[in-house]
């Protein structure tokens, strides 16, 4: 083998076994300190840091941290007493006989590399390959490729077959909106780059590929958040002849292995809770609800029926009962209040169980003694539990702000188990929902899952009651991944898209190739993909996506180091047939 002439040992292969050897290492100059004619200088390389002295003064003379230097020297012991146990390298030192810059680092650090996780976001991502010299920011990375490898052998463990789809593509209406690419050769058209690889593995499942997985780039032109980001990945599968359960089986496999063998937390487990989506959104006000949290969510509305108290009458009431917390001081229960403000509400109305089983609290004078002891009796309540009302005149609105309400209490009282990992499958989708706004329907989950009972639904159910073979797996209050059953009848697929608006022309014009594909026999099949960026955000603890991604763009979808989204060149506009209009308000 070639001797390396930049290195013969990375940093964490050094030990006191080595003491006396002759090695040479490299990385980058970390520190420097002067003991008074005794040199120290840090060397970190992409395993560890060691410490090497010397005792020539100008040896390390004008060296500038984060230049990269290759080293030579003796390996020798370090006096007891000065042992760093926070290095693998800590009993050791290395005396250095020889330096030599390899490159030197010409500008001042835009911060500090030890603590870059403790800078602005923004001035990290601009300086994006500083910051990933920051070891727990490289750390995220090397999970990221153990838990990568890990998912491929598992899924070639399942049988499944790894198959990389096409990034150019067809715009289609999945619900985001795409990303487009411009082509030079057939101006005035336009590639997409795929939300996900949905028609693309349903081909596959056509073509008799039965079982296919990928690691999947998605790309959706949306606002980003904690948890979304331009560009994400996803671990892409897709089968044929299964049945829904033998779908989430195949999902609780991949969340419970993953998770219980790169954490030490707490994993549900399996078979995971199935709840209807019917059942989330009245239990919990979301469709991704945090398990961790013990508090539920009940309906006062028949309870309170005939109740005279304005903000009750003709609403939807959703009622949060808390035990053993009628003692907390009133600016506790003001921040509640004020929370309620800020998510939209009116106020949020609260009664506390005094021991005489008497109510007190602000909308207390408002009830009746018969609506007062109907609460005690319908909802269990007890001595100095609180009882926390949310109303509103549409169904929706009262359980969305109830979800929050349950949320920010559990967060309050601290009811969130922090090593523990709660994962469910929310299932059982309504197909379509109704656009109050725009007074229209659209789909409310996958355009191309299954309605639970095939086109005839379509013809003996209300729109609103179709439900349809789709489900997510959800963990903490994230979700983890969104699957279904797919609508392989093209008729029923097509009268799908015409109640949100479609013709049978136009459904046929832009998903040609599933409508052509169809027609020549397609077996059964459902798939799911879970999220390979939320799965890591929940591994490491980190508060958002952008954590565990090599070259994220900034909360805003702003690139600075890269410097996009960027102008083109009138020349390239000219080249792709476009011309860029800008309005004055623009």
């Amino acid at each position: 083998m070639k001797q390396n002439i930049y290195r013969s040992h990375h940093c964490i292969d050094i030990d006191a076994e080595m003491v006396g050897q002759k090695i040479t290492v490299s990385g980058w100059i970390e520190n420097i300190r002067d003991h008074g004619g005794v040199l120290f200088l840090d060397l970190r390389d992409n395993t560890e840091t060691l410490q090497t002295v010397s005792n020539d003064d100008s040896l390390f003379v004008g060296l500038a941290k984060e230049s990269v230097i290759k080293l030579t020297g003796v390996i020798r012991k370090r006096s007891q007493e000065t042992y760093n146990p926070r290095l693998k390298t800590g009993e050791v030192e290395l005396l250095v006989e020889t330096l030599e810059v390899l490159s030197p680092s010409l500008h001042e650090l835009p911060f500090n590399i030890i603590s870059s996780k403790e800078a602005g976001e923004d001035v990290r991502l601009k300086y994006r390959y500083l910051d990933l010299r920051n070891n727990k920011v490289k750390e995220n990375l090397q999970m990221r490729s153990d838990v990568l490898h890990f998912l491929r052998n598992k899924m070639y463990d399942l049988g499944f077959m790894e198959v990389q789809t096409p990034i150019l593509t067809a715009s289609s209406p999945e619900g985001a909106r795409d990303f487009v690419v411009p082509s030079r050769n057939f101006k005035g058209k336009f590639y997409a780059l795929p939300q996900a690889p949905q028609i693309y593995k349903e081909l596959l499942m056509v073509g008799g590929i039965e079982k296919y997985f990928q690691i999947a780039p998605c790309f959706r032109d949306e606002d980003a958040r904690a948890d979304r980001t331009l560009e994400f990945y996803q671990l892409d599968l897709e089968m044929s002849y299964v049945t829904e359960e033998e779908v989430l089986e195949v999902g609780e496999d991949i969340f419970y292995d993953v998770f219980t063998k790169f954490t030490n937390k707490k994993v549900s487990p399996k078979p995971f809770r199935r709840i209807s989506y019917h059942d989330a959104m009245e239990l919990y006000g979301t469709d991704k609800p945090d398990l961790r949290n013990p508090l539920i969510i009940e309906d006062a509305t028949q309870v309170l029926s005939n109740t005279t108290f304005g903000p009750f009458k003709n609403s939807t009431i959703k009622v949060i009962v808390v035990k053993d917390i009628g003692d907390k001081p009133n600016s506790w229960f003001n921040e509640i209040v004020d929370y309620a403000s800020s998510i939209g509400m009116p106020g949020i109305g609260y009664l506390t169980l005094m021991p005489d089983h008497t109510f007190k609290g602000p909308i207390d004078k408002f009830l009746t003694s018969q609506e007062r002891q109907a609460l005690i009796d319908n909802f269990k309540m007890q001595e100095n539990s609180v009882m926390f009302f949310i109303a509103n005149k549409k169904l929706k609105n009262a359980q969305k702000l109830a979800g929050l309400i349950r949320n920010e209490l559990g967060r309050k009282l601290n009811l969130l188990a922090q090593d523990t990992l709660e994962l469910c499958i929310i299932k059982d989708f309504p197909m379509f929902e109704y656009d109050e706004e725009n007074k229209k329907y659209e789909f409310c989950h996958n355009p191309f899952s299954l309605p639970h009972g095939g086109i005839n639904d379509y013809e003996n159910k209300d729109i609103l009651d179709i439900l349809a073979y789709q489900y997510d797996f959800v963990c903490n209050g994230n979700e983890m991944a969104s699957g279904a059953i797919r609508n392989h009848d093209l008729a029923s697929l097509t009268k799908g898209f015409e109640v949100v608006g479609y013709t049978k022309e136009e459904v046929e014009t832009r998903f040609k190739s599933i409508f052509t594909a169809f027609k020549y026999g397609c077996p059964p099949h459902g798939g799911m993909a879970p999220g390979i960026d939320r799965i890591l955000m929940l591994i490491k603890d980190e508060p958002n996506l952008r954590e565990v991604q090599a070259f994220p763009t900034s909360s805003s979808g702003v690139d600075n180091m890269m410097g996009s989204p960027s102008q083109l060149t009138r020349k390239q506009l000219k080249e792709l047939g476009i011309k860029i209009e800008v309005k004055d308000n623009e």
